[in-house]
């Protein structure tokens, strides 16, 4: 007879999905079994040995806000930390860090071990466990479970779906394919199988990653050193300050030979022979893409980015590719300071099955299976930090379907978490989908700084924040609205303080030698303040621009309106907006790949041509 065991919540897959979903569901009472076919490659870095970045922070700290384990994770193991964009304002802040692999993974594994109501079991999952629902009912399937290799079933009344790039996956470097996910791990079919027979659709996409170098082989003295911040900024709100020492990067760049060489080789890449038919990541290109799209262009810069502080592998962030591996080694040892240099793992694409995310629901719950949820790339999205979110809120929403409670559904208005699943259910993908700040159009309001004042008190009402979270918020915001009372108080030339940090050469430290008890406030909660003041205008203007967008959404676009005449409008809008020509400002907004901000660009023009 089959083993058989019971539990609220499965979470099949243990990468940056998998653990936010699995520990959101136990954090939530549920009684949780995260499932992984390798128990030693939880939270595993498959690509860039990295969290954060513009856009991608501000989901990290969201996930952080919200009771997850990503932030505590990177600033207990990064190596080096920098703020993005710093010559931008705060909105576009994004904080990156660079993490020791390793002890990044080995951080995770420990964090879901000791996560009350959550079982760690190494099991390959081989297909789903359904039952029909009634006759009439809209959704046609109930989950029940999953069938595990060995003859064991695992039964739950709740399934999450965080399979990464492990369904139905090939590997491609050159001309050579293998089956695989990752390099040195296999693939499964049966979930893929199992989809298919719940109805839904399944595509694929294809992913890649760059070679990694020995590190006693680069000459640096000819590479630019990239160093971290003076004080490194950390990512949870739980972390005071970063202790460790940091590392330094470093940066060099191709050539126009090297991009010969690689023209030469286009015959041999996957990408261009048709041996790969999937769509990539547009906004993270493999370098022989790169060579084709931008073809004026006379080099590309690399980032030489160590794995770690026990290890002398570098990542060579910039370099992705498919390449055979002749054509790696000679395009590799043609980069000034890599002439010399070794191959420790070379660079290769992935091909691997998705479930176009049209088919989910806000809750991100399958609308073909009852209390089956997806998160991650399953769902045609790339990066650590969507797969974290999405985690999150499929785990929670999982957890709280088991116990017959409320969804935690997260709106546009309210966070980048919010933007990222009403893009993936809206709108579906067409290419594997990448956060990025021009794609929140309450950006203004949606900080990186800000996240916990914005989400956990949320969490905390849905249970997902830890006592200690709602604590420090709760000390935060009484010293925050006690220093803004000192700054109403306080004036200068009978001008407030607080009015006088509107102006951008008023600074901080002019209103501590204006009144010197603002010295004890906290540097957290003074950059706030700060950035609270400076915003408040631009984001009440922002709310009122976006309603009175909701009010032109029938407002006519005049026929042969030029969009090339649109300024600051990116490319890929203008392109797509002159082929589909929408008569509307609504149907202008359903166009694929238009985002708020495109939108909001063309309605200033038709404003200034008083159209």
């Amino acid at each position: 007879m089959a083993s058989v065991y019971d539990y609220d919540v499965l979470v099949i897959g243990a990468g940056h999905a998998g653990v936010e979903a699995a520990c959101a569901a136990a954090r939530l009472g549920a009684r949780t079994a995260l499932l992984t076919g390798n128990c030693d490659t939880v939270g595993q870095m498959s690509c860039n040995p990295a969290i954060g970045g513009v856009g991608k922070a501000q989901l990290v700290r969201e996930v952080d806000a919200l009771g997850g384990v990503m932030g505590r994770a990177i600033d207990a193991t990064g190596i080096q930390f920098r703020v993005l964009n710093r010559s931008k304002g705060p909105a576009m802040h994004g904080p990156r860090a660079q993490a020791d692999k390793k002890l990044y993974q080995m951080e995770v594994k420990r964090l879901v071990e000791e996560t009350p109501n959550l079982d760690l079991r190494q099991e390959t999952v081989e297909d789903l466990v359904v039952e029909p629902t009634a006759a009439g009912s809209v959704t046609p399937w109930r989950i029940r479970g999953v069938r595990v290799r060995g003859d064991a079933e695992y039964r739950a009344a709740a399934v999450v779906l965080t399979t990464g790039t492990f369904l139905q996956a090939v590997m491609h470097t050159g001309e050579a394919r293998v089956s695989g996910g990752r390099a040195g791990e296999g693939t499964t079919s049966g979930i893929s199988a199992a989809l298919g027979r719940l109805g839904l659709r399944v595509d694929r996409f294809k992913t890649g990653t760059p070679c990694r170098l020995s590190a006693t082989s680069i000459d640096f003295s000819q590479l630019e050193v990239q160093a971290g911040d003076a004080e490194p900024q950390p990512f949870s709100f739980l972390t005071d300050t970063i202790e460790q020492e940091q590392m330094v990067c470093w940066i060099t760049r191709t050539s126009p030979e090297i991009h010969d060489l690689i023209r030469a080789n286009l015959h041999r890449a996957p990408m261009f022979t048709g041996q790969i038919e999937s769509r990539g990541p547009r906004y993270c290109p493999s370098i022989e893409d790169k060579v084709v799209r931008f073809a004026d262009k006379e080099s590309h810069q690399l980032f030489l980015e160590p794995e770690g502080r026990q290890t002398r592998e570098i990542y060579v962030n910039g370099i992705s590719t498919s390449l055979p591996r002749d054509v790696q080694d000679a395009m590799v040892r043609m980069v000034p300071g890599l002439e010399r240099a070794a191959i420790m793992r070379y660079g290769y694409a992935v091909e691997y099955d998705y479930c176009p995310p049209d088919q989910l629901l806000p809750t991100l719950e399958s609308k073909q299976a009852q209390k089956l949820f997806f998160a991650g790339q399953i769902n045609g999205t790339t990066g650590y930090e969507e797969a974290a979110a999405q985690g999150l809120v499929a785990g929670a929403n999982a957890a709280l379907a088991a116990a017959g409670r409320e969804p935690l559904v997260l709106e546009r208005e309210d966070s980048y978490i919010g933007v990222l699943v009403d893009d993936l259910v809206t709108r579906g993908v067409d290419e594997p989908y990448r956060m990025f700040t021009s794609r929140a159009e309450h950006r203004l309001a949606l900080r990186h700084d800000n996240a916990d004042r914005r989400l956990t008190p949320l969490a905390e009402r849905h249970g997902l924040a830890e006592p200690d979270r709602a604590t420090r918020l709760a000390a935060k915001t009484a010293e925050m609205e006690a220093t803004l009372a000192v700054l109403a108080a306080y004036r200068l030339g009978g001008v407030s303080l607080t009015d006088l940090l509107k102006r951008p050469e008023f600074t901080w430290a002019q209103a501590v030698a204006a009144a010197p008890q603002l010295a004890v406030v906290s540097r957290a909660a003074a950059a706030q303040i700060e950035n609270d003041i400076r915003y408040a205008g631009y984001v009440a203007l922002d709310r009122e621009r976006i309603e009175r967008q909701k009010r032109q959404a029938q407002r006519l676009i005049p026929e042969g309106f030029d969009y090339a005449g649109v300024r600051h409008l990116r490319a890929e809008a203008r392109e797509q907006l002159a082929r589909i020509r929408p008569r509307t400002l609504g149907q202008a907004g359903r166009v694929s790949g238009i985002t708020p901000a495109d939108l909001a660009l063309v309605v200033i023009h038709l404003e200034g041509r008083g159209a």
